[in-house]
Protein backbone atom coordinates (compact mmCIF):
# COMPACT_ATOMS: atom_id res chain seq x y z
CA UNK A 1 0.00 0.00 0.00
CA UNK A 2 1.35 3.18 -0.60
CA UNK A 3 1.94 5.73 2.09
CA UNK A 4 0.05 9.01 1.33
CA UNK A 5 4.17 11.09 1.88
CA UNK A 6 4.59 8.46 -1.20
CA UNK A 7 1.90 9.74 -3.03
CA UNK A 8 2.58 13.30 -2.18
CA UNK A 9 6.08 12.67 -3.71
CA UNK A 10 4.38 11.16 -6.86
CA UNK A 11 2.40 13.91 -8.05
CA UNK A 12 4.08 16.79 -6.37
CA UNK A 13 5.78 17.79 -9.58
CA UNK A 14 2.35 17.32 -11.17
CA UNK A 15 0.00 19.82 -8.64
CA UNK A 16 3.05 22.20 -8.83
CA UNK A 17 2.42 22.80 -12.91
CA UNK A 18 -0.84 24.14 -11.72
CA UNK A 19 -0.71 25.67 -8.44
CA UNK A 20 2.17 28.18 -8.53
CA UNK A 21 4.09 28.23 -4.95
CA UNK A 22 2.70 31.44 -3.73
CA UNK A 23 -0.86 29.93 -4.40
CA UNK A 24 -0.33 26.81 -1.91
CA UNK A 25 -0.87 28.50 1.51
CA UNK A 26 -4.85 28.97 0.04
CA UNK A 27 -4.84 26.55 -2.77
CA UNK A 28 -4.62 22.74 -2.84
CA UNK A 29 -5.18 19.65 -4.19
CA UNK A 30 -6.72 16.31 -3.29
CA UNK A 31 -4.61 12.99 -3.34
CA UNK A 32 -6.39 10.72 -1.86
CA UNK A 33 -10.04 10.55 -0.87
CA UNK A 34 -12.50 8.12 0.27
CA UNK A 35 -14.58 7.43 3.69
CA UNK A 36 -15.12 10.49 4.41
CA UNK A 37 -11.95 11.53 4.82
CA UNK A 38 -9.55 13.55 1.72
CA UNK A 39 -5.95 13.78 2.36
CA UNK A 40 -5.12 17.55 0.84
CA UNK A 41 -1.50 18.75 -0.73
CA UNK A 42 -1.16 22.47 -0.31
CA UNK A 43 -2.71 24.65 1.87
CA UNK A 44 0.24 24.96 3.97
CA UNK A 45 -1.51 28.04 5.64
CA UNK A 46 -4.54 26.27 6.76
CA UNK A 47 -5.02 25.82 10.18
CA UNK A 48 -7.52 23.36 12.66
CA UNK A 49 -11.42 23.39 12.07
CA UNK A 50 -10.91 25.61 9.14
CA UNK A 51 -13.68 25.08 6.81
CA UNK A 52 -12.58 24.71 3.06
CA UNK A 53 -14.11 24.05 0.48
CA UNK A 54 -13.73 21.32 -3.02
CA UNK A 55 -14.46 21.83 -6.28
CA UNK A 56 -17.37 19.88 -6.43
CA UNK A 57 -19.09 21.76 -3.75
CA UNK A 58 -18.68 19.88 -1.02
CA UNK A 59 -17.49 21.47 2.66
CA UNK A 60 -14.64 19.85 4.37
CA UNK A 61 -12.90 20.75 7.74
CA UNK A 62 -9.42 20.64 8.61
CA UNK A 63 -8.60 18.18 11.68
CA UNK A 64 -4.84 16.68 10.86
CA UNK A 65 -2.11 19.46 10.07
CA UNK A 66 0.71 17.40 8.87
CA UNK A 67 4.05 18.07 7.37
CA UNK A 68 3.48 16.89 4.13
CA UNK A 69 -0.25 17.22 3.74
CA UNK A 70 -3.76 17.97 5.43
CA UNK A 71 -6.49 15.80 6.64
CA UNK A 72 -9.70 16.71 6.33
CA UNK A 73 -13.24 15.34 7.15
CA UNK A 74 -15.71 15.83 4.14
CA UNK A 75 -19.33 16.76 5.39
CA UNK A 76 -20.63 15.60 2.90
CA UNK A 77 -20.58 12.73 0.40
CA UNK A 78 -16.88 12.02 -0.79
CA UNK A 79 -18.32 10.39 -3.79
CA UNK A 80 -18.46 13.84 -5.11
CA UNK A 81 -14.83 14.47 -4.56
CA UNK A 82 -12.64 13.36 -6.90
CA UNK A 83 -8.11 13.12 -6.35
CA UNK A 84 -6.65 15.87 -8.45
CA UNK A 85 -9.90 18.30 -7.54
CA UNK A 86 -8.49 21.52 -6.05
CA UNK A 87 -9.58 22.35 -2.19
CA UNK A 88 -9.78 26.44 -1.56
CA UNK A 89 -9.12 28.00 2.05
CA UNK A 90 -12.00 29.91 3.58
CA UNK A 91 -10.05 31.57 6.29
CA UNK A 92 -12.86 30.97 8.75
CA UNK A 93 -13.50 28.14 11.75
CA UNK A 94 -16.53 26.18 11.04
CA UNK A 95 -19.39 28.30 12.23
CA UNK A 96 -23.41 27.50 12.45
CA UNK A 97 -26.44 30.07 12.51
CA UNK A 98 -27.52 30.89 16.25
CA UNK A 99 -30.73 33.18 18.01
CA UNK A 100 -34.55 33.34 17.90
CA UNK A 101 -34.85 32.11 14.65
CA UNK A 102 -33.63 28.65 15.58
CA UNK A 103 -36.41 27.88 18.57
CA UNK A 104 -38.77 25.36 17.22
CA UNK A 105 -36.92 23.98 14.61
CA UNK A 106 -35.06 20.76 13.62
CA UNK A 107 -31.65 21.19 11.95
CA UNK A 108 -28.33 19.23 11.21
CA UNK A 109 -24.86 20.25 12.60
CA UNK A 110 -24.17 22.88 9.70
CA UNK A 111 -27.40 24.44 10.56
CA UNK A 112 -29.31 23.73 7.81
CA UNK A 113 -33.53 22.85 8.30
CA UNK A 114 -34.78 19.51 8.29
CA UNK A 115 -38.13 20.44 8.94
CA UNK A 116 -39.70 21.07 6.00
CA UNK A 117 -40.54 24.87 7.34
CA UNK A 118 -38.18 26.88 4.93
CA UNK A 119 -34.52 28.70 5.47
CA UNK A 120 -33.64 29.70 9.13
CA UNK A 121 -33.15 34.09 8.94
CA UNK A 122 -30.25 33.51 11.71
CA UNK A 123 -28.58 37.08 11.70
CA UNK A 124 -25.64 36.10 13.92
CA UNK A 125 -23.35 33.06 13.29
CA UNK A 126 -21.25 31.48 15.98
CA UNK A 127 -18.10 29.25 15.44
CA UNK A 128 -18.67 25.67 17.04
CA UNK A 129 -15.44 25.42 18.71
CA UNK A 130 -14.82 28.09 21.37
CA UNK A 131 -12.78 27.79 24.53
CA UNK A 132 -15.07 27.62 27.65
CA UNK A 133 -15.44 30.78 30.30
CA UNK A 134 -13.05 30.59 32.57
CA UNK A 135 -13.83 30.30 37.03
CA UNK A 136 -13.75 34.19 37.36
CA UNK A 137 -16.57 34.66 34.54
CA UNK A 138 -18.73 31.80 36.52
CA UNK A 139 -20.72 31.75 39.76
CA UNK A 140 -21.25 28.65 41.92
CA UNK A 141 -24.72 26.37 40.89
CA UNK A 142 -27.34 27.50 43.30
CA UNK A 143 -30.52 27.81 41.28
CA UNK A 144 -32.74 24.78 40.50
CA UNK A 145 -33.22 23.07 37.67
CA UNK A 146 -36.79 21.20 37.96
CA UNK A 147 -37.27 17.84 35.95
CA UNK A 148 -40.45 16.86 36.40
CA UNK A 149 -39.80 13.18 38.15
CA UNK A 150 -40.02 12.97 41.38
CA UNK A 151 -36.95 10.54 42.17
CA UNK A 152 -34.63 12.68 40.46
CA UNK A 153 -35.38 16.34 41.92
CA UNK A 154 -35.83 14.95 45.56
CA UNK A 155 -32.87 12.52 45.76
CA UNK A 156 -30.34 13.65 42.97
CA UNK A 157 -31.10 17.35 42.33
CA UNK A 158 -30.04 18.78 39.07
CA UNK A 159 -29.01 22.74 39.32
CA UNK A 160 -28.91 25.49 36.03
CA UNK A 161 -25.23 25.09 35.15
CA UNK A 162 -24.66 21.84 36.31
CA UNK A 163 -23.62 18.62 34.20
CA UNK A 164 -25.35 15.73 35.39
CA UNK A 165 -24.45 12.59 33.33
CA UNK A 166 -27.64 10.18 32.72
CA UNK A 167 -26.08 6.81 32.52
CA UNK A 168 -27.58 3.14 31.88
CA UNK A 169 -27.67 0.22 29.24
CA UNK A 170 -29.98 -0.04 26.05
CA UNK A 171 -33.78 0.92 26.46
CA UNK A 172 -34.13 1.34 30.76
CA UNK A 173 -35.33 5.31 29.98
CA UNK A 174 -32.30 7.55 29.58
CA UNK A 175 -33.88 9.10 26.47
CA UNK A 176 -37.13 9.54 28.26
CA UNK A 177 -35.81 11.13 31.16
CA UNK A 178 -34.45 13.76 29.17
CA UNK A 179 -37.68 14.32 27.25
CA UNK A 180 -39.76 14.88 30.14
CA UNK A 181 -37.36 17.38 31.88
CA UNK A 182 -37.81 18.70 28.33
CA UNK A 183 -41.36 18.94 28.47
CA UNK A 184 -41.11 19.64 32.51
CA UNK A 185 -39.92 23.36 31.79
CA UNK A 186 -43.15 24.83 30.31
CA UNK A 187 -44.40 24.91 34.18
CA UNK A 188 -41.27 27.73 34.47
CA UNK A 189 -42.47 31.34 34.13
CA UNK A 190 -41.94 32.28 30.04
CA UNK A 191 -38.98 35.06 31.09
CA UNK A 192 -37.06 32.97 33.01
CA UNK A 193 -37.54 29.24 30.77
CA UNK A 194 -35.14 27.47 29.67
CA UNK A 195 -34.18 27.35 26.31
CA UNK A 196 -33.98 23.63 25.43
CA UNK A 197 -31.52 21.61 22.95
CA UNK A 198 -32.07 18.00 22.06
CA UNK A 199 -29.12 16.51 20.05
CA UNK A 200 -29.22 13.50 18.50
CA UNK A 201 -26.55 11.77 17.80
CA UNK A 202 -26.27 8.73 15.85
CA UNK A 203 -29.73 7.66 16.19
CA UNK A 204 -32.24 6.60 13.38
CA UNK A 205 -34.45 9.14 12.20
CA UNK A 206 -38.10 7.42 12.69
CA UNK A 207 -37.04 7.92 16.73
CA UNK A 208 -35.83 11.60 16.16
CA UNK A 209 -38.98 12.09 14.20
CA UNK A 210 -40.64 10.74 16.95
CA UNK A 211 -39.05 12.80 19.93
CA UNK A 212 -39.72 16.00 17.72
CA UNK A 213 -44.01 15.00 17.87
CA UNK A 214 -43.56 14.22 21.33
CA UNK A 215 -42.32 18.02 21.99
CA UNK A 216 -45.00 19.22 19.97
CA UNK A 217 -47.92 17.30 21.02
CA UNK A 218 -46.88 18.48 24.48
CA UNK A 219 -46.47 22.07 23.66
CA UNK A 220 -42.41 21.91 24.08
CA UNK A 221 -41.23 22.73 20.65
CA UNK A 222 -42.14 26.39 21.36
CA UNK A 223 -39.04 26.98 23.11
CA UNK A 224 -37.11 23.52 21.86
CA UNK A 225 -34.45 23.00 19.23
CA UNK A 226 -33.23 20.12 17.76
CA UNK A 227 -29.80 18.88 16.20
CA UNK A 228 -29.72 15.80 14.48
CA UNK A 229 -26.48 13.96 13.10
CA UNK A 230 -28.64 10.49 12.03
CA UNK A 231 -26.97 7.07 12.05
CA UNK A 232 -26.67 7.11 7.90
CA UNK A 233 -24.86 10.18 8.12
CA UNK A 234 -20.85 10.89 7.65
CA UNK A 235 -18.80 10.85 11.10
CA UNK A 236 -17.76 14.20 10.54
CA UNK A 237 -21.50 15.27 11.05
CA UNK A 238 -21.67 12.88 14.10
CA UNK A 239 -18.78 14.04 15.64
CA UNK A 240 -19.89 17.55 14.88
CA UNK A 241 -23.20 17.50 16.28
CA UNK A 242 -22.71 18.23 20.01
CA UNK A 243 -20.64 21.20 19.03
CA UNK A 244 -22.93 23.20 16.92
CA UNK A 245 -25.66 22.44 19.88
CA UNK A 246 -23.16 24.13 22.30
CA UNK A 247 -22.92 27.28 20.46
CA UNK A 248 -26.64 27.50 19.49
CA UNK A 249 -27.05 27.47 23.38
CA UNK A 250 -24.35 29.94 24.21
CA UNK A 251 -25.60 32.35 22.13
CA UNK A 252 -28.75 32.59 24.52
CA UNK A 253 -26.65 32.01 27.50
CA UNK A 254 -24.28 35.11 26.89
CA UNK A 255 -27.59 36.83 25.90
CA UNK A 256 -28.31 36.23 30.14
CA UNK A 257 -30.88 33.47 28.87
CA UNK A 258 -30.62 29.72 30.69
CA UNK A 259 -30.29 26.67 28.57
CA UNK A 260 -31.24 22.85 29.26
CA UNK A 261 -28.87 20.96 26.26
CA UNK A 262 -29.30 17.33 26.12
CA UNK A 263 -26.47 15.56 24.62
CA UNK A 264 -27.70 11.91 22.91
CA UNK A 265 -25.60 10.07 23.32
CA UNK A 266 -21.90 10.64 23.76
CA UNK A 267 -21.19 7.04 23.37
CA UNK A 268 -21.93 7.13 19.52
CA UNK A 269 -19.86 10.57 19.30
CA UNK A 270 -16.98 8.36 20.74
CA UNK A 271 -17.45 5.47 18.35
CA UNK A 272 -17.65 8.32 15.39
CA UNK A 273 -14.66 10.28 16.38
CA UNK A 274 -12.83 6.73 16.71
CA UNK A 275 -13.20 6.29 13.20
CA UNK A 276 -12.49 9.53 11.96
CA UNK A 277 -8.96 9.29 13.90
CA UNK A 278 -8.31 6.16 12.56
CA UNK A 279 -8.61 6.71 9.58
CA UNK A 280 -6.91 10.02 9.50
CA UNK A 281 -3.93 7.72 11.11
CA UNK A 282 -4.01 9.37 14.58
CA UNK A 283 -2.51 6.18 16.68
CA UNK A 284 -5.26 4.57 18.78
CA UNK A 285 -4.82 3.76 22.62
CA UNK A 286 -6.68 2.01 25.18
CA UNK A 287 -9.47 -0.25 23.67
CA UNK A 288 -8.85 1.50 20.55
CA UNK A 289 -9.87 5.13 20.98
CA UNK A 290 -7.12 7.63 20.30
CA UNK A 291 -5.62 9.11 23.11
CA UNK A 292 -7.41 12.44 22.84
CA UNK A 293 -11.22 11.13 23.55
CA UNK A 294 -11.04 12.63 26.96
CA UNK A 295 -10.79 15.84 25.82
CA UNK A 296 -12.84 15.46 23.43
CA UNK A 297 -16.17 15.30 26.37
CA UNK A 298 -14.49 17.44 28.50
CA UNK A 299 -13.86 20.25 26.06
CA UNK A 300 -17.43 20.06 25.23
CA UNK A 301 -19.12 19.35 28.98
CA UNK A 302 -16.52 22.33 30.30
CA UNK A 303 -18.93 24.81 28.55
CA UNK A 304 -21.74 24.41 30.43
CA UNK A 305 -22.10 26.62 33.13
CA UNK A 306 -23.77 29.55 35.14
CA UNK A 307 -22.05 32.79 34.12
CA UNK A 308 -21.34 35.20 36.92
CA UNK A 309 -23.87 38.57 37.40
CA UNK A 310 -20.93 40.86 35.35
CA UNK A 311 -21.42 38.63 32.42
CA UNK A 312 -25.23 38.28 32.45
CA UNK A 313 -26.27 35.42 34.88
CA UNK A 314 -27.07 33.07 31.98
CA UNK A 315 -26.47 29.40 32.42
CA UNK A 316 -26.30 26.02 29.91
CA UNK A 317 -27.22 23.20 31.93
CA UNK A 318 -25.86 20.10 30.20
CA UNK A 319 -27.62 16.58 30.50
CA UNK A 320 -25.23 13.87 28.69
CA UNK A 321 -26.10 10.29 27.71
CA UNK A 322 -24.03 7.33 27.83
CA UNK A 323 -24.96 3.96 26.84
CA UNK A 324 -23.29 1.10 29.18
CA UNK A 325 -23.11 -2.77 28.16
CA UNK A 326 -24.18 -4.72 30.95
CA UNK A 327 -24.53 -2.67 33.79
CA UNK A 328 -20.24 -2.13 33.25
CA UNK A 329 -20.36 1.76 34.28
CA UNK A 330 -16.09 1.11 34.66
CA UNK A 331 -15.63 1.04 30.82
CA UNK A 332 -13.23 3.71 29.27
CA UNK A 333 -15.81 6.09 27.83
CA UNK A 334 -18.30 5.59 30.78
CA UNK A 335 -15.68 6.65 33.37
CA UNK A 336 -14.09 9.62 31.06
CA UNK A 337 -18.01 10.97 30.88
CA UNK A 338 -17.89 10.21 34.90
CA UNK A 339 -15.25 12.05 35.89
CA UNK A 340 -15.79 14.85 33.78
CA UNK A 341 -19.55 15.53 35.12
CA UNK A 342 -20.99 16.84 38.26
CA UNK A 343 -23.01 13.76 39.02
CA UNK A 344 -24.60 10.83 37.59
CA UNK A 345 -28.59 9.23 37.34
CA UNK A 346 -27.42 5.90 36.82
CA UNK A 347 -30.30 3.97 35.52
CA UNK A 348 -30.41 -0.16 36.25
CA UNK A 349 -31.96 -2.68 33.60
CA UNK A 350 -32.90 -5.07 37.05
CA UNK A 351 -35.19 -1.99 37.75
CA UNK A 352 -36.58 -1.12 34.90
CA UNK A 353 -37.32 -4.91 33.99
CA UNK A 354 -39.12 -5.05 37.43
CA UNK A 355 -41.30 -2.16 36.87
CA UNK A 356 -39.54 0.72 38.94
CA UNK A 357 -39.63 3.41 36.50
CA UNK A 358 -37.97 5.77 36.20
CA UNK A 359 -34.98 2.67 36.90
CA UNK A 360 -32.86 5.09 39.23
CA UNK A 361 -30.46 3.00 41.53
CA UNK A 362 -30.31 5.70 44.50
CA UNK A 363 -27.03 3.99 45.77
CA UNK A 364 -25.08 4.68 42.65
CA UNK A 365 -27.03 7.81 41.67
CA UNK A 366 -25.34 11.47 43.08
CA UNK A 367 -25.45 15.44 42.54
CA UNK A 368 -22.13 16.48 43.56
CA UNK A 369 -24.25 20.17 43.84
CA UNK A 370 -26.37 18.12 45.77
CA UNK A 371 -29.19 20.41 48.21
CA UNK A 372 -27.89 23.90 46.77
CA UNK A 373 -30.01 23.21 43.64
CA UNK A 374 -32.73 22.53 45.70
CA UNK A 375 -35.76 24.85 46.81
CA UNK A 376 -35.80 24.42 50.81
CA UNK A 377 -39.36 23.12 50.77
CA UNK A 378 -37.86 19.78 48.78
CA UNK A 379 -35.19 19.97 50.90
CA UNK A 380 -37.47 19.64 54.06
CA UNK A 381 -39.61 16.94 53.03
CA UNK A 382 -36.48 14.63 51.10
CA UNK A 383 -33.50 15.38 53.52
CA UNK A 384 -33.59 11.26 54.68
CA UNK A 385 -35.57 10.09 51.63
CA UNK A 386 -31.87 9.34 50.07
CA UNK A 387 -31.23 7.68 53.50
CA UNK A 388 -34.21 5.75 54.41
CA UNK A 389 -34.83 4.02 50.93
CA UNK A 390 -30.84 2.79 51.20
CA UNK A 391 -31.71 1.18 54.54
CA UNK A 392 -34.78 -0.32 53.30
CA UNK A 393 -33.10 -1.97 50.01
CA UNK A 394 -30.81 -3.60 52.71
CA UNK A 395 -33.34 -4.43 55.29
CA UNK A 396 -35.27 -5.91 52.18
CA UNK A 397 -32.32 -8.12 51.33
CA UNK A 398 -31.84 -9.34 54.81
CA UNK A 399 -35.50 -9.77 55.32
CA UNK A 400 -35.90 -12.35 52.00
CA UNK A 401 -33.93 -14.86 53.80
CA UNK A 402 -37.45 -15.30 56.14
CA UNK A 403 -36.28 -13.64 59.27
CA UNK A 404 -37.97 -13.02 62.34
CA UNK A 405 -37.98 -8.70 62.35
CA UNK A 406 -38.63 -6.89 64.90
CA UNK A 407 -41.42 -4.02 65.09
CA UNK A 408 -39.36 -0.80 64.05
CA UNK A 409 -37.90 -3.14 60.82
CA UNK A 410 -41.32 -4.26 59.85
CA UNK A 411 -42.47 -0.55 60.26
CA UNK A 412 -39.34 0.40 58.32
CA UNK A 413 -40.12 -2.28 55.47
CA UNK A 414 -43.75 -0.72 55.35
CA UNK A 415 -42.70 2.61 54.55
CA UNK A 416 -40.21 1.89 52.35
CA UNK A 417 -42.26 0.12 50.36
CA UNK A 418 -45.00 2.69 50.04
CA UNK A 419 -42.09 4.76 48.87
CA UNK A 420 -40.61 3.27 46.28
CA UNK A 421 -44.17 2.68 44.88
CA UNK A 422 -44.90 6.46 45.12
CA UNK A 423 -41.52 7.45 43.17
CA UNK A 424 -43.18 5.42 40.18
CA UNK A 425 -44.00 7.71 37.39
CA UNK A 426 -45.26 7.23 33.77
CA UNK A 427 -43.21 8.73 30.90
CA UNK A 428 -44.51 12.41 29.84
CA UNK A 429 -45.95 12.97 32.99
CA UNK A 430 -43.44 15.55 34.73
CA UNK A 431 -45.01 16.71 37.82
CA UNK A 432 -44.52 20.70 39.07
CA UNK A 433 -42.29 20.89 42.12
CA UNK A 434 -45.23 22.23 44.41
CA UNK A 435 -47.46 18.70 43.67
CA UNK A 436 -44.04 16.76 44.05
CA UNK A 437 -43.48 18.04 48.09
CA UNK A 438 -47.01 17.74 48.44
CA UNK A 439 -46.86 14.06 47.39
CA UNK A 440 -43.38 13.21 48.91
CA UNK A 441 -44.24 14.90 52.65
CA UNK A 442 -47.60 12.57 52.49
CA UNK A 443 -45.07 9.55 52.30
CA UNK A 444 -41.97 10.87 54.21
CA UNK A 445 -44.28 11.41 57.07
CA UNK A 446 -46.04 8.07 57.64
CA UNK A 447 -49.90 9.07 56.14
CA UNK A 448 -49.29 6.16 53.25
CA UNK A 449 -48.56 3.84 55.85
CA UNK A 450 -52.35 2.62 56.13
CA UNK A 451 -52.93 2.81 52.29
CA UNK A 452 -52.05 -0.84 50.90
CA UNK A 453 -49.18 -0.86 48.28
CA UNK A 454 -51.01 -1.62 44.93
CA UNK A 455 -52.96 1.97 45.73
CA UNK A 456 -50.17 4.19 46.61
CA UNK A 457 -50.16 5.65 43.02
CA UNK A 458 -54.04 5.90 43.16
CA UNK A 459 -53.92 7.63 46.27
CA UNK A 460 -51.57 9.95 44.67
CA UNK A 461 -53.40 10.72 41.43
CA UNK A 462 -56.35 11.15 43.56
CA UNK A 463 -54.40 13.83 46.13
CA UNK A 464 -52.96 15.70 43.15
CA UNK A 465 -56.50 16.38 41.76
CA UNK A 466 -58.00 17.14 45.02
CA UNK A 467 -55.62 19.61 45.64
CA UNK A 468 -55.73 21.22 42.20
CA UNK A 469 -59.55 21.13 42.66
CA UNK A 470 -60.46 22.39 46.09
CA UNK A 471 -57.00 23.61 47.32
CA UNK A 472 -55.47 25.13 44.75
CA UNK A 473 -54.41 28.30 46.86
CA UNK A 474 -52.42 25.96 48.74
CA UNK A 475 -50.39 24.72 46.10
CA UNK A 476 -49.82 28.11 44.72
CA UNK A 477 -48.41 29.14 48.56
CA UNK A 478 -45.89 26.03 48.42
CA UNK A 479 -44.96 26.98 45.07
CA UNK A 480 -44.15 30.94 45.88
CA UNK A 481 -43.02 30.42 49.27
CA UNK A 482 -40.65 27.18 48.53
CA UNK A 483 -40.60 26.78 52.09
CA UNK A 484 -43.01 24.57 54.11
CA UNK A 485 -43.62 26.81 57.52
CA UNK A 486 -45.52 25.43 60.07
CA UNK A 487 -49.14 27.10 59.16
CA UNK A 488 -48.60 25.19 55.46
CA UNK A 489 -47.28 22.13 56.61
CA UNK A 490 -51.04 22.13 59.24
CA UNK A 491 -52.66 23.28 55.90
CA UNK A 492 -51.40 19.92 54.19
CA UNK A 493 -51.68 17.41 56.55
CA UNK A 494 -55.58 18.98 56.84
CA UNK A 495 -55.67 18.22 52.96
CA UNK A 496 -54.34 14.59 53.46
CA UNK A 497 -56.22 13.55 56.12
CA UNK A 498 -59.89 14.43 54.78
CA UNK A 499 -58.75 12.98 51.26
CA UNK A 500 -57.18 9.74 53.63
CA UNK A 501 -60.45 9.24 55.34
CA UNK A 502 -62.37 9.46 51.65
CA UNK A 503 -60.03 7.14 50.12
CA UNK A 504 -60.42 4.14 52.76
CA UNK A 505 -63.43 4.29 53.08
CA UNK A 506 -64.23 3.96 49.01
CA UNK A 507 -61.22 1.52 48.65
Amino acid sequence: MIRPEEITEIIKGKIEKFVPDSELSELGQVLQVGDGIARVYGLSGAVINELVEFEGGVAGMVLNVERENVGCVVMGSDSLIREGDRVKRTGRVLEVPVGDAMIGRVVDPLGNPLDGKGPIAAARRRPVEIIAPGVVERQPVREPLSTGIKAIDSMVPIGRGQRELIIGDRQTGKTAIAIDAIINQRNEPKETRPICIYVAIGQKESTVARVAKTLEENGAMEYSIIVTAAAAKPASLLYLAPYSGCAIGEEFMWAGRHVLIIYDDLSKHAQAYRQMSLLLRRPPGREAYPGDVFYLHSRLLERACKLSAKNGGGSITALPVIETQANDVTAYIPTNVISITDGQIYLESNLFHSGIRPAVNVGVSVSRVGGSAQSKGMRQVAGRLRLDLAQYNELAAFAQFGSDLDKSSLDQLKRGQRMVELLKQDQYRPMATEEQIAVLFAGVRGHLDEIEVPLVRKFEEGLISRMKEKYPKLLADIAEKKVLDADLEARLVSVIDEFKKEFLSRN
